[in-house]
């Protein structure tokens, strides 16, 4: 029986940290969104002049961009399953010799 008494306490506990946790990750949210809200209220028609020839070009040059990470991306993956599997073959050697 006290064993109970011991695990509710632990219980207790665990979900007091948790609250703690909740309550910071809540907290640093509103002040993030607190502090983000002025950014909300600019007008860009006074403040973005440019015509949509420029919009698009810029638009070009983000795509540009991001097709030529996605090889890069494809890459990188196809090099850490590479690692991966190399030192899989590494540990099967060495544990076949044992």
């Amino acid at each position: 029986m006290p064993q109970s008494g011991c695990n509710e306490e632990w219980v207790n506990n665990e979900m007091e940290e948790y609250m703690k946790i909740y309550r910071s990750l809540v907290m640093g949210i509103s002040m993030l969104l607190l502090m983000a809200n002025p950014v909300f209220a600019i007008d860009t028609s006074k403040t973005y002049s440019s015509g949509i020839l420029v919009g698009a070009f810029l638009a070009f040059c983000a795509l540009v961009v991001v097709v030529q990470l996605v090889p890069t991306i494809i890459l990188l993956v196809g090099f850490v399953k590479g690692l991966l599997k190399g030192t899989e073959k590494q540990a099967s050697r060495h544990g076949s010799r044992g």
